[in-house]
């Protein structure tokens, strides 16, 4: 009899756990608001001797997230594929690992672009200087500077008819 009394009450703690794990997955991010991360607070290796480096050689602050979001301008996707890295225009955009330049252009909502392809990864720098660097077909090293930190915004960029 005791088992058949506590029944009930496994259903109902299971039940609040699933509840509570939906809650937070869905919806911690809402309550929670939009904040930065400092990279310096959090492990990331700045060593050229690491697989990877950072992007933006002394800039770490972390404007956006990837993921789920609230959309910054009106049409555009509430789901962000990549990080956005608070840097002033002119500051050195260097390559993360050794890999090949395979696309420099204009890049639609990420404005000018470099894509950078290694293995099965592409890593895409976008918001560039139009003044490129590098350019497609280019072999580049760890570290190597390719490209500055452009305009957050572009106008008057023709689009290419298909």
């Amino acid at each position: 009899m005791s088992s058949s009394f506590f029944k009930p009450f496994s259903y109902f703690f299971i039940f609040l756990v699933i509840l509570i794990l939906f809650l937070t997955c869905f919806f911690g991010p809402t309550v929670l608001g939009d904040f930065s991360l400092n990279i310096e607070d959090t492990y990331y290796s700045f060593d050229m001797n690491s697989e990877y480096v950072w992007p933006t050689p002394g800039y770490t602050t972390i404007t956006s997230y990837f993921g789920r979001r609230t959309s910054p301008t009106a049409g555009a996707s509430s789901y962000h594929k990549g990080i956005d890295i608070g840097a002033p225009q002119g500051s050195k955009l260097i390559a993360v690992c050794d890999g090949k330049i395979t696309f420099t252009g204009f890049l639609g909502g990420g404005g000018y672009t470099i894509t950078l392809s290694v293995n099965n990864m592409k890593i895409t720098y976008c918001h560039t200087s139009p003044t490129y660097i590098v350019k497609k077909g280019d072999i580049v090293k760890k570290g190597q500077i390719i490209g500055y930190v452009g305009p957050k915004n572009v106008y008057g960029v023709a689009r290419k008819s298909i």
